[in-house]
């Protein structure tokens, strides 16, 4: 699975079939349904393999900081493998949660076992791992952006995909590109959105409901 994860990485997601996977292996593609039974299968398998290096400590004095660390985790791997976060936001749109390989569901696990354990209402801890990863792929879909090599255009440009515009028809847009750009740091603006989210996160009291 390590070489198919190489071929998205490399070429992109569309660029994944079994006959270029065998090609990447030197093997005969026809070999490789004994391993997948079909594309899709490699596609849930690369999922899979990503998804399985996040790692969610379950304890702690205080179950913000597995969290905390867990968005910056998530956010490296995301910045290692920029081709597949769009798999991993859309992929398991297609499959019942408990036909998903197992090594999507840990993380959802995790959270579950930290947020339960410190006190969170099942029903309310599902509600925290939702909005959690809905930050989390927000901001690393927001942050990627797709450089397309140019040598006409400004850094800034491409990171933005202002470069898609006109320039006769958005000549102003285009040249605040670099103050719209300036200062931009990934790793404090997502440290930035865990406060927003993490420090209005409380446990319901015991035998009643969190308010809203």
């Amino acid at each position: 699975m390590s070489a198919a994860l190489h071929v998205v990485d490399t070429e992109g997601v569309d660029a994944l079939t079994m006959r270029r996977l065998g090609q990447e292996l030197d093997r005969d593609p026809m070999a490789l349904y004994r391993y997948a039974a079909n594309r899709a299968a490699l596609l849930d398998g690369i999922a899979e393999l990503v998804m399985g290096q996040l790692v969610i400590a379950t304890s702690g004095a205080d179950w913000r900081e597995p969290l905390r660390r867990a968005a910056h985790d998530f956010r490296a791997l995301a910045l290692a493998h920029p081709n597949v976060v769009p798999l991993l936001a859309t992929r398991p749109l297609a499959t019942p949660l408990g036909l998903r390989p197992p090594g999507t569901l840990r993380p959802l696990e995790q959270v579950l076992d930290l947020l339960i354990s410190a006190g969170f209402a099942p029903a309310r801890a599902l509600h925290v791992y939702r909005t959690f990863f809905g930050l989390l792929y927000g901001h690393v879909l927001n942050e990627l952006q797709e450089v397309v090599v140019d040598p006409e255009e400004t850094d800034a440009l491409l990171r933005l995909g202002l470069h898609r515009l006109p320039p006769r028809e958005f000549p102003r847009l285009r040249s605040v590109a670099p103050d719209l750009l300036a200062g931009y740091d990934g790793a404090v603006e997502l440290d930035q959105a865990l406060d927003l989210l993490l420090t209005g996160l409380h446990p319901a009291p015991a035998g009643g409901t969190h308010p809203s």
